[in-house]
């Protein structure tokens, strides 16, 4: 599915790769009530999240410390069921099983320890994987079992 991006997710995937020399696929930008950006989410090309990452996170801290924002980091994957448990990491995810009746539905199966890390800080993390399976495998809606 093709992402189409604002100027200013193009700049910090732009950034994103000079910094840290892997390839960006996609650049969500969040915001908080009052509208200021909060955090990144950037979708890095599949096999090059080590890159991304750097050794001991270097190079990710280094890309945070030059934009001033947190970066969250999403591996992509061709499988949608992939690309689904890679947009929730760091919480275990143990299954992900998609249903397409009316809609396409992603229902996830997480660890009872990391439910609250599937949801993030005022559900902004599962918020955000429901965007990126939107914009990337046509998921209409993402939901925690």
């Amino acid at each position: 599915m093709a992402v189409t991006l604002d100027d200013d997710a193009r700049q910090y995937l732009e950034t994103f790769e000079e910094v840290t020399g892997a390839d960006g696929i996609d650049c969500i930008i969040d915001t908080g009530a009052d509208g200021a950006r909060v955090q990144l989410t950037i979708v890095v090309a599949s096999g090059q999240l080590g890159e991304a990452i750097g050794p001991d996170g270097r190079t990710v801290t280094q890309f945070q410390e030059r934009i001033g924002l947190p970066v969250r980091l999403v591996e992509n994957a061709d499988d949608p069921e992939a690309f689904v448990t890679n947009a929730f990491a760091p919480a275990t995810v143990y299954n992900v099983t998609i249903s397409e009746n009316n809609d396409t539905v992603a229902y996830v199966e997480v660890a009872d320890s990391d439910r609250g890390v599937a949801i993030g800080s005022n559900g902004r993390t599962i918020e955000t994987v429901r965007r990126l399976a939107a914009r990337h495998c046509g998921i209409d809606d993402v939901q925690l079992i």
